[in-house]
């Protein structure tokens, strides 16, 4: 999959909510975790993060919204049920993004949907278990940018088999001799 993709929080109150959610997001592939006013407790991976992500991808714990230093070019995503959210099966994923899921029992804070580039809501009739959510959402951008042969339109598997890629040859400058050749 091209690109790079990171998770994180707004608010985490709950150490099992916080494990969950590392977990998946190592197993989804993401390149960074982060927490935005998290609980001072939930510093460190809880025992429901049984791959033990901070050994596989970097975690980052920022006191606020302000302090957030996501690389040049990330676009924050935003999930959350409001009215004017775009619905997950119709959100074209950036290549470069971080996902940011509210506090339990809550919403994102006023100033991060301010910060955020997206706004996208899982189309659930009301909200969701906060590592549920980011499951669903790393899931979507796995199928929506990994190579994976088209749906099939009846029940079972796709009929036809998306091709293998094949890298062109390369291109060469004037009068340059390629080595072995």
């Amino acid at each position: 999959m091209r690109g790079y993709f990171a998770v994180g929080a707004e608010g985490l109150s709950k150490r099992m909510n916080l494990g969950t959610l590392m977990r998946s997001a190592h197993a989804f592939g993401a390149n960074f975790f982060f927490t935005v006013d998290a609980d001072k407790k939930l510093r460190s991976a809880p025992p429901s993060d049984t791959s033990k992500s901070p050994g596989h991808l970097p975690v980052f714990n920022w006191d606020s919204v302000d302090t957030m230093d996501l690389p040049r070019g990330c676009q924050l995503v935003g999930i959350e049920l409001t009215d004017d959210s775009i619905d997950l099966p119709s959100f074209g994923h950036p290549l470069q993004a971080a996902y940011v899921l509210g506090p339990e029992r809550g919403s994102l804070s006023p100033h991060m949907i301010e910060r955020c580039d997206h706004i996208v809501k899982i189309p659930t009739k009301f909200c969701i278990n906060v590592a549920m959510a980011g499951a669903i959402v790393m899931y979507d951008r796995h199928r929506a940018l990994g190579r994976y042969a088209d749906r099939s339109l009846t029940a079972g598997g796709p009929k036809v088999e998306r091709p293998k890629h094949v890298s062109g040859g390369p291109v060469m400058r004037t009068g340059r001799k390629v080595p072995g050749t």
